[in-house]
């Protein structure tokens, strides 16, 4: 379970960012950064855990409490299908993370990165490798942009339906990958992924 003493030891407002969406054949990749303005606000604690642990639901009980929860501040980025296939998903993972601890009400004092790399921000990071199991503004991070996500893919489902993304988000599944193979790509899916690489050569 996360923790809040990495945000507790470096003291001021301290960002947790995180992302979600570097491994699917479909859709944008989504980044989150959450800060606790004055700690960890009461009965929230329980709720957060690396997004990848919890279930749907109890992914989108935890994010709307944190949109509730007094003292929370959430910025959100997002890199496209298109950005993705220029810089690659590393780079286009990090713009993300850039872009939502812009969209923050302020900047933060330290931003703690999930990952081993960290983005180019205005102010000081420090990576965690593992952050969404281990610290708690990270692991908010995690279901914001997870939930976020979720969200757009299933958004994106009924307009491009027969993909499957409503329930797999993007991601290479056995059904999404028949699709591709059945119905053709979108241009939603990233083409240098996978099986989308065939499509691509010529």
């Amino acid at each position: 379970m996360p923790d809040f003493r990495l945000e507790a030891a470096a003291g001021g407002r301290v960002a947790g960012v995180d992302e979600a969406g570097r491994g699917p054949l479909a859709g944008p990749v989504l980044a989150a950064a959450v800060v606790f303005r004055a700690g960890m606000p009461r009965g929230l604690a329980a709720l957060i855990d690396d997004s990848k642990a919890l279930s749907r639901v109890a992914r989108e009980a935890a994010f709307a409490r944190l949109l509730r929860a007094k003292g929370v501040e959430i910025g959100v980025g997002a890199a496209s299908v298109a950005e993705i296939e220029t810089l690659n998903i590393l780079a286009a993972s990090l713009l993300a993370m850039r872009r939502a601890v812009s969209r923050l009400p302020a900047p933060p004092d330290l931003a703690l990165i999930d990952g081993p790399i960290t983005p180019e921000l205005p102010c000081p990071t420090r990576p965690v490798v593992g952050g969404d199991a281990r610290c708690f503004s990270i692991a908010a991070a995690s279901i914001v942009a997870k939930v976020l996500r979720d969200r757009a893919m299933t958004r994106l489902a009924v307009r491009f339906p027969g993909y499957g993304w409503e329930a797999n988000a993007g991601y290479p599944t056995p059904g999404h990958q028949e699709a591709i193979l059945r119905l053709g790509p979108t241009r939603h899916h990233r083409m240098g992924f996978g099986l989308l690489r065939d499509f691509a050569s010529p």
